[in-house]
């Protein structure tokens, strides 16, 4: 594809659901283009400096130290004239290479179809020539593409599909036309045999099989592709499955919050490297009079202080338990004392559960301010990815380049976490053990068929299932309650059935931009506003307009990962979710109409505890 500016993104996007890998919808003017956004590789030649040397960076040491990584990178914002010299813009490369006329129905690679100088769309010739004034017909992407569990993306086979007929020599242009409705009415043929075939079944598994093997096709990256053992599927090319971003993510809370590894910058991986702390004192010493001189002034600190406080600070990053993170989080929100970072990069404020809902809660937390990093570590097709910490994700580059696409978000939110006691005598309830046993067949089922015989990293547990579909109702509730759009707000799930269990959610703002942090959402937190909030949201599960097909679990699907659960209770954007909007169960918040005990809060229903 020639060099043109298709479109803008918003940052966050180009670090999550239109990351390296995604395929992208654009216009260029009147043409619609398609596009594959290219891979980090591409960041550092067009955004230099390279790696953590650039200055849209982030940082954040506990989740570095879980992906091993320097730090983070911002997507990198271009000047806003792109005609400009010294403009640059992200790498998008053309994908799919074969598109259709809208008109005639032909089909044909990027080749075979005419440009116009300086212009990114393609048009239809023959029928430009017949239209009034020879106004352009652009041609439009196909809308079949092939992707497979590896995360690798291809052409559709569109010659190998027709099945040309012996001695077929014209093989430049095919139909599709759709002569009646449904994919079996969808028929491609070749102009030049009469070859036909219809699309029918294009999607089933089945059909690929006798298909060669996926090729390995990555053209989000240069000479990236691989050979791959996977069998690929045709899938719709704008389908939500073709992207999943893997996403890892971490709070800055206390010690880990300040000021000292965002001033140092680079220098810090220079520091990292020294474990004496006699010789780290000496190297500050050193680089006092020179490359830490801003730092210190800007931390208003001498260089005696200053090392004092770095050693304090790597004695710190050594405790920091990369298999936990939410664990450490955890312990914070439940602390029980309110606290800030010396940055005041997070601050909270604990409150006493109201009397009527202390049957049911523990701790009720407003997190006045908070500081959240999302960084995406790669991508997975065709199913969500199964766990985060799992390898089987596609990578966003060719090599590890030390950095990862990331994005930070200021915010607020609110911590409610559920009491044990009450919580260990309904989960061992016959009944609850019973329902969920059910889903967690089904994700055992699903993690065999894509991984074999590895175990999931996590059974499913009513416990779980509890918690977050708490959250998701809790999240359409604030969305009434304070006014912030059913995206703004997110959950964060804190779930272990270990040596430290823990039933609590956060639900907090997550946006880029100021709307996180005007406190509307803090303030709901508040005991008296909690009380109205929880009781409004559980009372508003106990039916729904689906009933009675939600309730019985009619809508979700012998294979679906939810039971009571639709678009018209519990279900939020999936930007919103942790699990993809799988996992969720409102039987369990207010119980069934066969088992009202199912629910964990059917008393509060019921009027009484």
């Amino acid at each position: 594809m020639s060099r043109n500016k298709l479109g803008d993104l918003r940052r966050s996007a180009a670090a999550s659901l239109f990351g390296p890998g995604a395929v992208i919808d654009f216009r260029a003017g009147d043409a619609p283009i398609s596009a594959v956004a290219a891979g980090l590789e591409e960041w550092d030649r067009n955004f230099p400096p390279a790696g953590m040397r650039n200055e849209q960076t982030v940082l954040e040491a506990r989740l570095q130290k879980k992906l091993g990584v320097q730090g983070f990178r911002l997507p990198p914002v271009s000047a806003e004239e792109f005609n400009r010299p010294d403009s640059k813009a992200l790498v998008a490369v053309r994908f799919p290479n074969w598109l259709q006329c809208p008109q005639c129905s032909r089909l044909a690679e990027s080749r075979a179809w005419s440009d116009e100088a300086g212009q990114p769309g393609l048009y239809c010739a023959q029928c430009t020539q017949r239209m009034p004034g020879r106004r352009k017909v652009w041609v439009v992407p196909v809308r079949f593409v092939m992707a497979c569990e590896a995360g690798h993306l291809d052409e559709f086979p569109w010659h190998s599909w027709v099945r040309h007929k012996e001695g077929c020599q014209k093989r430049t242009f095919l139909s599709l036309v759709s002569e009646r409705a449904g994919l079996a009415g969808l028929i491609l043929s070749c102009p030049s045999c009469h070859a036909r075939r219809s699309m029918d079944r294009v999607f089933s598994e089945e059909t690929w099989e006798t298909f060669p093997n996926c090729r390995g096709r990555r053209p989000w990256l240069a000479g990236g592709d691989e050979t791959c053992d996977h069998k690929a599927r045709a899938v719709q090319r704008g389908a939500s499955n073709l992207y999943f971003p893997v996403v890892e993510s971490a709070l800055s809370i206390p010690p880990w919050s300040d000021q000292i590894q965002e001033a140092m910058g680079v220098m810090w991986d220079q520091f990292m490297h020294v474990e004496d702390p006699d010789e780290r004192a000496l190297l500050v010493k050193i680089l006092a009079k020179n490359e830490l001189k801003p730092v210190l002034a800007e931390l208003g600190l001498t260089p005696e202080e200053f090392a004092d406080l770095l050693n304090r600070r790597m004695a710190s990053h050594e405790q920091i338990d990369v298999e936990n993170l939410r664990g450490e989080e955890h312990r914070q929100f439940t602390s029980g004392v309110a606290d800030h970072g010396p940055d005041r990069e997070f601050e909270m404020r604990p409150h006493a559960v109201p009397a009527a809902l202390s049957h049911w809660f523990s701790h009720l937390v407003r997190v006045v301010r908070l500081r959240e990093v999302s960084a995406l570590k790669g991508f997975t097709r065709i199913h969500p990815p199964g766990d985060p910490d799992s390898p089987n994700y596609a990578q966003l580059s060719v090599r590890g380049l030390g950095w990862l696409p990331a994005i930070e978000v200021r915010g607020e939110g609110i911590y409610l976490e559920l009491k044990t006691d009450a919580l260990t005598r309904w989960e061992t309830q016959a009944g609850v053990v019973e329902r969920i046993r059910s889903l967690d067949e089904r994700y055992q089922a699903d993690w065999k068929q894509r991984f074999g015989d590895e175990k999931p990293p996590r059974p499913i547990t009513p416990r779980r299932v509890l918690v977050h579909t708490l959250a998701h109702a809790l999240m359409r509730q604030l969305t009434l309650d304070c006014g912030y759009s059913s995206t703004a707000l997110r959950e964060r799930l804190y779930v272990d059935h270990g040596d430290a269990p823990m039933a609590g959610l956060l639900i907090y703002t997550a946006t880029t931009d100021d709307d996180g942090t005007l406190g509307g959402l803090q303030r709901e937190g508040t005991p008296e506003r909690m009380e109205r909030t929880i009781q409004a949201a559980i009372h508003a599960q106990a039916w729904c307009s689906s009933d009675p097909l939600c309730i019985e679990d009619l809508l979700a699907g012998e294979t679906g990962m939810s039971l009571a659960a639709c678009h018209a209770c519990v279900l939020s954007p999936e930007t919103s979710c942790e699990d993809f909007n799988q996992f969720l169960d409102r039987a369990l918040l207010v119980g069934s109409p066969a088992d009202p005990s199912l629910g964990f809060f059917h008393t509060l229903v019921e009027g009484h505890h």
